[in-house]
């Protein structure tokens, strides 16, 4: 047992190059085997300041090391703070320069940053994720808001909606043959951002669902928000959506 325990110490002291304390160890085996293994512990600590551990790349050098061990502690400091600072310069680069949007669709909120600052926190409601399929038809839709990164396409005062198919085969109608009928006023509120492939984030007359995933795909906000978003923002303005 005192063998083996005096192995594992001799084991751990190399590691840091310790062999003075081994041999103390070594010389007071048997009753003084606990006052030992004390000594080392406060040795390992001491010493283990200024010792750069296998596989991590960090390093501490207090100045009471050695020379020799606070030269190299000091050179891999100062590789890993060259390390640092370049990667918060790429990081730095890839931050938008201009406000931008974010959407989080899981707890359905909309943030407007500039930077690294909140100029807009908002309540939406985006897509339920529901399926729909024609039927009889071999067409399918699936109701949800796309995640990616885009770009805000274009600005809309007082947009309408044309209603496509499936918003008459939701609500069990035929598709109608005088393209008027497919025109709907109102129903995006005063203000839309287009960012593609027919999704908006615009208003809606039913405020009391936001924060709900109720929508077709579409982000939708109340009034206030909206106007305050569509003022920040412009023409290209990103779109994180997640």
């Amino acid at each position: 047992m005192r063998r083996h325990w005096l192995a594992l110490i001799r084991q751990a002291l190399g590691t840091i190059g310790v062999r003075v304390a081994s041999r103390h160890l070594t010389a007071h085996a048997g009753a003084r085997v606990t006052q030992g293994v004390t000594m080392a512990c406060v040795l390992l600590v001491t010493l283990g300041l200024g010792v750069l551990w296998k596989g991590t790349g960090y390093a501490y050098a207090p100045a009471a090391l050695e020379p020799a061990t606070a030269g190299a502690s000091e050179e891999d400091t100062q590789t890993l703070t060259k390390r640092q600072k370049a990667l918060r310069r790429q990081l730095a680069r890839t931050e938008p320069r201009q406000p931008f949007i974010v959407v989080d669709r899981t707890h359905n909120r909309l943030f407007l940053k500039t930077n690294s600052e909140t100029a807009l926190q908002a309540i939406c409601s985006v897509g339920s994720g529901a399926f729909l399929a024609e039927p009889g038809g071999s067409r399918d839709w699936t109701f949800a808001t796309p995640r990616g990164r885009f770009q805000v396409l274009s600005k809309l005062r007082n947009p309408v909606w044309k209603k496509p198919d499936w918003a008459f085969i939701e609500e069990g109608n035929p598709l109608p043959t005088d393209p008027g009928e497919r025109f709907e006023y109102g129903q995006l509120g005063e203000f839309g951002l287009y960012f593609g492939d027919g999704y908006l984030i615009h208003g809606t007359l039913y405020e009391r669902l936001l924060g709900r995933s109720v929508s077709h795909g579409c982000v939708r906000l109340g009034r206030d928000d909206l106007r305050a978003l569509y003022a920040a923002t412009r023409i290209g303005t990103s779109i994180y959506i997640f």
